[in-house]
């Protein structure tokens, strides 16, 4: 067990409400389409002027808000992100900026979909070491900046936001009782942007290609991910020696509703005990399993002493699972 406690959470996502309707106005599909697929009804889109740093910095300086902080006394900024402001420096250095604060370490994870559950691990080893730490982990996103919206299997799906935990030593029990976390990268080509980096530099060949886009063949993906997030979420049971019915609240990545549904098939954990928060801002990524907390916690779902399941899968392909005393 890696003991430490979440004393505070936020979230940031843009007031922009787009709705199935709306994308049907410029993208060949339907509301109906959409929902039947993945169980999606609405998602933001950020401003143009606007990066992923400005929701990460919000999403922070709530969770700070909310643990009675000021982000000058954290330890440390882990960005959770694939969707970075830059290629360097890193997008948690940016909202370092945003927030008016300086020397504590700041540094990016970048896992995909996984990536605050990756950082979350990160910062429970840093706690470890240290439990006076305070530790500001975030899972932040602007797809709406890298989506290809004349491909429709891939426009609808995605949103933007950002949410954040604040973590800290406990004596407690409280904390992560087990997890587990791996890749894949012989599948690194399913789920990918080709081009802006070293491999296949910007050039106007590649601009016009669309390649600075999402790609994703969907079908490999959705097998891989159910495989994956099912795997790693009975292995992290096992380990912490839990059954589903000791879960009292499940938060799954959320990419599309039937991924989920086959997710909650195979872990066996109840239906009724899934926090989702998919149906209005769709799949926002590394941000979707610490919005949903932060949502939980202010509806009174998740609570002191819950016991918590998590589990995502990313690009890479990378996965992830937990199970947390709150």
């Amino acid at each position: 067990m890696q003991r430490f406690k979440i004393i505070g959470t936020g979230s940031d996502v843009p007031d922009n409400v787009v709705t199935n309707d709306d994308l049907a106005k410029t993208v060949d599909t339907s509301d109906s389409w959409i929902r039947e697929r993945t169980g999606i009804g609405a998602r933001r889109f950020a401003p143009a002027d606007a990066a992923t740093s400005d929701l990460a910095a919000g999403a922070v300086r709530r969770a700070c808000e909310d643990a009675g902080l000021d982000p000058a006394e954290l330890d440390a900024i882990i960005v959770g992100t694939c969707s970075q402001d830059t290629i360097f420096p890193s997008t948690a250095c940016w909202v370092q900026e945003k927030l008016g604060v300086r020397g504590m370490p700041a540094f990016d994870v970048m896992a995909g979909c996984t990536s605050w559950l990756y950082g979350l691990k990160v910062a429970a080893d840093m706690i470890a070491g240290n439990p006076s730490m305070k530790i500001a982990v975030c899972g932040a996103e602007m797809f709406s900046k890298i989506l290809d919206f004349d491909d429709r299997r891939t426009c609808v799906l995605f949103g933007d936001g950002a949410g954040a935990t604040v973590i800290t030593g406990a004596d407690t029990d409280t904390g992560l009782l087990a997890s587990n976390w791996g890749s894949d990268g012989t599948l690194a080509s399913i789920l990918k942007i080709a081009a802006g980096g070293t491999a296949k530099p910007a050039s106007h060949a590649t601009v016009d290609g669309r390649e600075h886009f999402v790609y994703m063949e969907g079908s490999k993906v959705f097998k891989h991910a159910v495989t994956a997030m099912s795997s790693g979420m009975l292995q992290a049971l096992s380990d912490a020696e839990m059954t589903p019915d000791d879960i009292d609240v499940f938060i799954p990545h959320q990419a599309n509703k039937r991924i989920m549904d086959a997710c909650l098939d195979r872990t066996r954990i109840d239906g009724d005990r899934v926090f989702s928060v998919l149906e209005k801002y769709g799949n926002i990524s590394a941000a979707s399993i610490p919005v949903a907390m932060d949502e939980a916690r202010k509806a009174g779902v998740l609570c002191e002493g819950h016991t918590l399941a998590v589990t995502a899968f990313g690009t890479g392909l990378t996965w992830a699972a937990g199970v947390l005393r709150m």
